[in-house]
């Protein structure tokens, strides 16, 4: 008989009491700023590719209100290359990355190219040297 009585209360210490707060309710995750940025620049880096090696890897300024994210983000390139198109795929890839791992809207990345590191060989076709 013991045994029987013990077995109605392992039930009810598995159910959840009546007055618990209900999961939607019961606060919120907030995401610093700091960790938006490093998400970007991570996602700007897997877009960029190859870089020379005297560049810099690209970082990512953001600014987060109510659950909407606008991220800068400072690249650097090689040259020659299709800078405009190379900027398209940086924006697109830290729109999505930054909407799916953080579920912020992403209504805005700026990205700033802050320099051009020419190809060596680019330079030496064209007679110039250093």
């Amino acid at each position: 008989m013991s045994g029987a009585a013990t077995e109605p209360h392992a039930a009810q210490d598995t159910a959840e009491p009546e007055d618990a707060v209900p999961p939607g309710e019961r606060g919120a995750t907030r995401i610093a700023d700091r960790v938006v940025a490093k998400v970007a620049a991570q996602a700007a880096r897997e877009a960029v590719g190859e870089l020379p090696p005297d560049a810099e890897r690209p970082h990512a300024t953001v600014v987060v209100r109510h659950e909407v994210a606008r991220i800068r983000v400072h690249v650097e390139l090689g040259y020659p290359c299709d800078v405009g198109a190379r900027c398209g795929r940086v924006r697109h890839r830290v729109a999505e990355r930054v909407s799916t791992l953080t579920g912020m809207k992403v209504p805005e990345v700026a990205v700033q190219v802050e320099r051009l590191h020419p190809a060596a060989e680019y330079g030496a076709a064209q007679g110039r040297t250093r």
